[in-house]
């Protein structure tokens, strides 16, 4: 009679080491993948920030007049085109000579005037000009085109304005645009 022998079931103190060894090489290459993933995350607080100074930005222009002629003319309330308006008042894009955006005695009135306009500088109140605290990292910049033709009409006649924000870090989080458009429906309607 002969006894068979069976192999040992098992694992040697070498293999266990071994195979500790290699899960905590991977672990340690996940978390740090994680980590890095963390740390170049956008912060949610900035993109808000960025997104309300946008929304905010793209409100204040399009609730501007949109009229052939800069709302101070005599001749806004009747012209029916930029020829009717007195001489250096017809509206296009950019502002009036010697318009600001927080003059007091010559704003910027119409949606056109703020074509070009940027704050590069941190943000500023829009009622007086002063820089809002907390917000001196964060750059805005207005575009405007008149894009008319796209919606079979006087290409004069519909602006695109696109206000571009940066936030303070500008290296991980993108900047945001928001669009809006804004059709010449009331020409003659002043403020």
């Amino acid at each position: 009679m002969s006894i068979e022998r069976r192999p040992e079931a098992g694992v040697t103190l070498v293999e266990l080491l071994a195979f500790i060894v290699i899960v905590g090489v991977g672990l340690a290459g996940v978390m740090l993948a994680v980590r890095a993933a963390v740390g170049a995350s956008a912060d949610p607080m900035i993109l808000k920030q960025m997104t309300a100074i946008a929304e905010s930005l793209l409100e204040e222009v399009s609730s501007k007049a949109f009229t052939f002629c800069d709302p101070s003319d005599p001749n806004a309330a009747t012209a029916t085109s930029t020829a009717g308006c007195s001489p250096g008042l017809a509206e296009g894009l950019g502002p009036l000579p010697g318009q600001s955006r927080f003059s007091s005695t010559n704003p910027y009135n119409n949606v056109g005037n703020y074509a070009g306009y940027a704050m590069n500088a941190g943000i500023l109140n829009p009622s007086d000009g002063t820089a809002i605290a907390g917000l001196g990292g964060y750059k805005a910049a207005v575009t405007i085109a008149q894009v008319g033709s796209s919606f079979g009409m006087p290409a004069s006649d519909v602006l695109r304005i696109d206000v571009t924000v940066t936030g303070p870090n500008s290296a991980q989080i993108a900047p945001i645009t928001l669009t809006g458009y804004r059709f010449r429906y009331a020409p003659n309607a002043t403020p």
